[in-house]
């Protein structure tokens, strides 16, 4: 009988210490994950004021324009995960609602990039067979990601509001 409850406290120590090791372990990796996001962060808001310096140099050219604003908006992206990796450190646990967001600004995104290069496609004497059928894909992907878009509104909104229904 006792050398079942030495044995069961020496498993506890061990388990104990394994638990310390690996959350300190999960900090680092929070850490570096943090670094590196902002890094990239950084990064990508210094291209991007570049490509956007470029496309008023060339009187707002419309291809670069969509280059920037769509190295702007995965900009954003990063920022929302930098901000999701900083929540889920402090709180020790994964939120939903961060990654939705991520979703929904990477779903906009791609919306804006698909509506910028369609109308390029749509100039005067470019319309051809294989143009008509870009363009039919293009709305289809266009119905998907409006679907998408509208089911994680809807989502964030009701997280929202049972989160205010939790506090009452």
């Amino acid at each position: 009988m006792e050398f079942d409850e030495t044995a069961e406290r020496r498993v506890t120590r061990l388990s104990e210490s394994a638990d310390r090791v690996f959350h300190h372990v999960e900090i680092c990796a929070y850490i570096v994950l943090g670094l590196l996001l902002a890094g990239a962060a950084v990064l990508g808001m210094g291209g991007a004021g570049i490509l956007l310096f470029k496309s008023l140099q060339a009187y707002a050219d419309a291809d670069s324009l969509v280059v920037a604003i769509d190295r702007l908006l995965f900009v954003l992206m990063v920022v929302e995960i930098l901000h999701t990796v900083r929540v889920s450190f402090r709180l020790g646990t994964l939120v939903a609602e961060p990654f939705l967001v991520v979703g929904l600004i990477a779903s906009i995104r791609r919306v804006l990039v698909i509506t910028l290069e369609s109308s390029q496609a749509n100039q005067h004497g470019k319309w051809t067979m294989e143009s008509q059928q870009l363009l039919q894909s293009t709305m289809l992907e266009l119905a998907v990601l409006g679907g998408l878009i509208l089911v994680m509104v809807i989502s964030i909104f009701m997280l929202r509001r049972s989160k205010r229904a939790a506090v009452q």
